[in-house]
């Protein structure tokens, strides 16, 4: 039997990006000291939250050559890994390559080496029911790969936040062989409250994957506009239950993942065979 416990870690992240990455280290080691995981799953824009789009894109960092030094956010990263001989999937940050920026995951081995990186594809240009904009394109833009990355013989799925209602690109990180899929997120309040959930055991029920959702809580501001973040960071196997769950405040949630009971999931309803579209 091969088990690999994560923590999904929660954050309420602002505009002070010392503070945020300060933050991530601490909350990093609290979930350590407690739950000895061999992965850490932070939520999106970890580093950097809200203000203007001038504001996010100066917190921006060019990734690095793999190997080579990179700045604030991307060295928190490394030395969380490399610290505690973990597995760092590293939420996302504001990545800018020359003139574009794109919303960026980089996941890290146990010594602080490069895996993989994910650029998020799918992004929220949306009004929620309380009547607030959400232009993400005004930020970033759109990444086009779908990737995976090996950690000690577990394959992981990348996603970040509004991916997760996209379904096909959860039955392609499925196709790719994924064991577990990520989605480091920062759902609104108004979305979260109905849809989050819902959401995560679906995508898990439909790809007989783990799905660890690392997200963001609180308030934070974008421009004088005070937001909200829904929590409820999760765990959900592949028979789509929820094994781990924090609340509304900072933390985490941490489980066990076992490819043994993947396996027994998908032949007790072999949909990958059953498949004709």
């Amino acid at each position: 039997m091969f088990v690999m416990k994560i923590s999904a870690i929660q954050m309420n992240t602002g505009s002070e990006k010392a503070a945020n990455l300060a933050q991530a280290r601490d909350l990093s080691a609290q979930a350590v000291l407690r739950d000895r995981p061999d992965m850490l799953v932070l939520p999106e824009v970890f580093a950097f939250m809200g203000s203007s789009v001038e504001d996010k894109r100066a917190a921006a960092e060019e990734l690095p050559e793999v190997g080579e030094t990179g700045a604030e956010a991307y060295e928190t990263l490394r030395a969380i890994a490399r610290d505690h001989s973990v597995f760092v999937h590293g939420g996302s940050f504001v990545e800018r390559d020359g003139d574009a920026f794109f919303n960026t995951t980089v996941a890290f081995d146990r010594t602080g080496a490069e895996l993989a990186r994910y650029r998020k594809i799918h992004l929220f240009d949306v009004t929620t029911p309380d009547g607030r904009d959400y232009r993400e394109s005004d930020t970033f833009g759109a990444g086009r790969d779908v990737v995976t990355y090996d950690a000690d013989g577990t394959t992981i799925g990348c996603s970040i936040c509004y991916d997760l209602r996209f379904a096909e690109l959860y039955r392609a990180l499925a196709e790719a062989g994924a064991d577990v899929i990520m989605v480091p997120a920062a759902f609104t309040l108004q979305t979260g409250k109905d849809h989050w959930e819902v959401l995560l055991r679906a995508r898990a029920i439909e790809t007989q994957t783990y799905v660890v959702a690392a997200a963001q809580t609180g308030t934070y501001f974008e421009g004088n506009d005070e937001r909200a973040s829904w929590g409820h960071s999760m765990i959900v196997n592949p028979w789509g239950h929820m094994i781990a769950q924090a609340g509304e405040g900072t933390g985490h949630a941490s489980a066990e993942i076992d490819r043994d009971y993947i396996s027994i999931v998908r032949a007790r309803i072999p949909v990958a065979q059953h498949r004709v579209l």
